[in-house]
């Protein structure tokens, strides 16, 4: 057989629905290890027989077949050789639009009916072997996400076989950094909400998210929160927020601002007091489990303990509406004295859940510059002059604190009718 390059997987499709493509993928039939290396390419790992372009540097991987031997998405028997067939390789892929591949001549291989699935928007497994591997699952509801400007749904045999995956248990054999991987990739969408509800639906999200699925069902308050409940209204923000910014940190604070609203006591419902200060444990804990970077962490932390006050601070009026001391704190608790990038993202983010409600979704958001103005005012503090004065060790940052605290109060009576 000799050796044929095709261009595969996304970029084919991404090629036929009219996006465009920042990465090729290329599978080699025909062709050795051994014929690659001398042709300059650089192999990936010792064992697997994917290939970098000498200059180019993208991924040529020769033809190969899986065969699941083990537990997890790790348990596979890969055999890669010149006798694999470009549609043995296709087989193994995950969705039908996902196992098309382009030849030299621009002619489409479509083994598997890839193409009809596109026109058709449908997700749908490629073979029963999807089921051998649980990251499937997630990509599925990734490229969910990531195609819903064309409104794709799951197959109804692909969804039952996801379905099947969840209960399973063969989730649990993902590794934190797989799963956090395609969280990652998920909220690099422009809707990430659908990633979530696509879990949701086949019952992944109570297994690795059980903090979010939670939410669905709470109740709020229909005055605040016309949406509907908890679930509805994170994912109303989280969409929000991905809107406002390209930021990750961002849009992962908008979506786990709320977990503390999942603990609330039936008998306080549908109002949630204290639920900023409980989601802090159950953030931290997820955040744990999937290993999620420390500053993403800390950014989540201070936008589910501050967005209620950070809401609060003008009232409906537009008139200051919290104490001197809460202001401080929530400048202190955002590090608005080390500079305004850190506070800039907290608002964003309670900017992003000020708008994830029915009704709110293009409502202004005043409270930015009112924080951001005030942080102005409160930082003007002349520290050497305080030295100055005859302050020494502690006492410094007590008399600091005081002289912000009247420049707060000071800024407060300006804005007050």
């Amino acid at each position: 057989m000799s050796k044929q390059i095709y261009l595969v997987g996304g970029a084919v499709r991404d090629t036929l629905l009219g996006i465009e493509v920042y990465d090729h993928d290329w599978v080699v039939v025909g062709a050795t290890a051994e014929e690659m290396l001398a042709e300059g390419f650089e192999q990936v790992g010792k064992d697997f027989p994917v290939f970098l372009h000498p200059k180019t540097k993208e991924e040529y991987a020769l033809a190969r077949t899986e065969r699941k031997a083990g537990v997890g998405y790790h348990g596979f028997e890969i055999q890669a050789s010149e006798t694999v067939t470009l549609e043995e390789d296709l087989l193994r892929r995950d969705l039908t639009i996902n196992a098309m591949a382009q030849a030299d001549s621009g002619e489409i291989v479509d083994p598997y009916n890839g193409q009809v699935d596109l026109n058709n928007r449908v997700l749908r497994h490629v073979s029963p072997a999807f089921a051998e591997d649980p990251l499937r699952v997630l990509r599925v509801a990734r490229f969910a996400a990531k195609l819903a400007p064309f409104h794709f749904t799951l197959h109804p045999d692909t969804a039952k076989l996801m379905s099947d995956m969840a209960a399973s248990g063969e989730l649990q054999a993902l590794t934190p950094e797989r799963v956090w991987q395609e969280v990652v990739k998920a909220l690099n969408t422009n809707h990430p909400s659908v990633f979530f509800e696509v879990l949701k639906q086949v019952g992944a999200l109570a297994v690795l998210f059980p903090e979010i699925e939670v939410l669905y069902g709470v109740p709020q308050s229909p005055q605040h929160h016309p949406e509907g409940d908890v679930g509805t209204h994170t994912m109303m923000v989280l969409d929000a927020a991905a809107k406002l910014s390209r930021d990750i940190e961002i849009r992962f604070a908008a979506l786990v601002h709320d977990l503390g609203k999942g603990v609330t006591s039936p008998e306080h419902l549908p109002s949630h007091p204290g639920h900023e200060s409980a989601g802090l444990p159950i953030l931290q804990k997820l955040c744990e489990r999937y290993r999620v970077p420390k500053r993403t962490q800390q950014l989540a932390e201070k936008v589910t303990l501050w967005h209620g006050l950070i809401h609060k601070g003008l009232n409906s009026q537009g008139e200051p509406g919290i104490e001197a001391d809460d202001y401080l704190k929530v400048l202190q608790g955002c590090q608005a004295f080390k500079g305004t990038a850190m506070l800039e993202k907290v608002l964003l983010a309670c900017e992003a859940d000020s708008k994830g409600r029915l009704g709110f979704e293009e409502a202004p958001y005043p409270q930015t510059d009112f924080w951001l103005a005030m942080a102005k005012a409160a930082n003007q503090v002349d520290n050497q002059a305080i030295i100055a004065q005859g302050f020494k060790g502690a006492e410094i940052s007590v008399a600091i604190e005081s002289k912000r605290r009247a420049l707060i109060n000071a800024f407060l009576q300006e804005r007050s009718p």
